[in-house]
């Protein structure tokens, strides 16, 4: 008798846990059955005809949009763009946008750019294009209408950062050449790196540069200018970083689970520079630029000096699709070596420096007579050349930050005291 109730019993509890599996198998495509009667709906009733691939490409950029700022659907011309952009060149006004708070923000203007030579700047906001509202708008919509034929316009209103009143601004589409580096002697055997973005030769171009300044002589100091930088590549953020680290972790980027974690490491190369090092980042200082900011002040490589950078500490896997298109989709979030979140956080400089005409920095840094404009050459000192030197002191002249850190790297064994 036991036993048969026992039968009972079991057979009754498997008939109530088949319908509940059911149930929640059920449960999962309710939310599609739903979005089948609304496409159904707007093909019967909407004022229009309307093309199901239009709907179901809108349902896929709303449900993406709907998740972060960076994912998002690119069809097939957009994930042709957003290739060349990464490789060679491409036409635009030389802009690098985001979407931050509901709002369309300027991340940074492409260094020679037109949007660079309008006058816009880390930070702006854009309230229309072409008349249009960026109000609610997704990020690749406003990159596609941004773009266009060189030559051809395309007016932005613009909100500047403490100010009131938007600036509507005319801006020339053209050819943006990605040249990822910049370099110039500032002083005999110090050198300033600027890098633009993170592109698939900005390690190898950097390295050129590095190669080519050791011709001339011993190099002394780099400062690394990683302000406005919006980032690009991972591996070329970790190539950069470990051109710096002999060993030790660069980055590690987690996603949902613990086993999608992944560690990017530096490596022992003949290449590595024991050089003193300063680097300068600001607002526009985003993502791969944020990457090699953080490895280097974790591991006291360098000395940070400038403003808070952007904070987009996000990874985005771009996924080819079978349209021709593609996806940006966020899987994971970067982390320096010490384990700080870069995501809405940014990394923070050792040394707080605004951008300004003036700065109290001047002032607690040791001026030497070599350090003045015109000074008197003592007669025993190389000529230089006149032309590469004026281009130096312009640029030292109209960039206090830059100014500051070459008197840093000059004497941060000395220094050091001071962070």
């Amino acid at each position: 008798m036991r036993r048969h109730f026992i039968i009972v019993t079991l057979l009754f509890v498997l008939c109530m846990a088949v319908p509940a599996a059911a149930q929640d198998e059920g449960n999962r495509y309710d939310p599609l059955k739903r979005f089948s009667q609304v496409m159904d709906m707007v093909e019967t009733y909407y004022v229009r005809e309307v093309d199901r691939k239009e709907l179901v490409d809108g349902a896929v950029r709303g449900m993406l949009q709907e998740l972060d700022p960076h994912s998002a659907y690119m069809d097939k011309e957009e994930f042709s763009e957003m290739q060349v952009h990464t490789t060679g060149e491409f036409s635009g006004i030389g802009i690098e946008i985001s979407m931050k708070n509901g709002r369309l923000v300027v991340v940074s203007p492409i260094e020679d750019s037109p949007a660079y030579r309008a006058g816009l700047k880390s930070g702006d906001i854009i309230l229309e294009i072409d008349n249009t509202s960026t109000q609610d708008i997704s990020l690749m919509d406003a990159v596609k209408m941004i773009r266009g034929p060189r030559g051809s316009d395309v007016t932005l209103t613009i909100l500047h950062k403490n100010i009131k009143t938007p600036e509507r601004v005319v801006i020339t589409r053209d050819t943006i050449a990605i040249d990822s580096v910049k370099s110039m002697e500032l002083e005999p055997g110090y050198l300033y790196l600027r890098l633009t973005k993170f592109n698939e030769h900005t390690s190898s171009e950097m390295q050129d540069a590095i190669a080519a300044a050791k011709k001339k002589g011993p190099l002394e100091g780099i400062i690394l200018d990683l302000r406005d930088n919006p980032g690009g590549l991972l591996d070329q953020a970790v190539d950069v970083a470990d051109a710096f680290l002999r060993d030790g972790k660069i980055v590690y980027i987690q996603g949902r689970s613990e086993a999608s974690r992944k560690d990017f490491m530096a490596h022992d190369q003949s290449t590595d520079l024991d050089t003193n090092i300063v680097v300068l980042i600001n607002a526009g200082s985003a993502s791969a630029s944020e990457i090699v900011a953080g490895a280097l002040q974790d591991h006291e490589r360098a000395l940070l000096i400038g403003e808070p950078t952007f904070g987009k500490g996000s990874v985005q896997t771009i996924i080819p699709l079978s349209d021709g298109g593609g996806m940006k989709l966020t899987t994971a979030l970067y982390y320096t070596p010490n384990g700080r979140s870069i995501q809405a956080q940014g990394i923070k400089p050792d040394l707080l420096i605004p951008m300004s005409a003036e700065n109290e920095w001047d002032s607690l840094v040791t001026l030497h007579e070599s350090d003045l404009s015109r000074h008197l050459e003592n007669g025993n000192s190389k000529k230089k050349d006149s032309k590469h030197s004026e281009e130096a002191r312009k640029l030292l002249e109209n960039d206090n930050q830059l100014r500051i850190s070459l008197k840093f790297v000059k004497n941060l064994d000395a220094m050091k005291a001071f962070y």
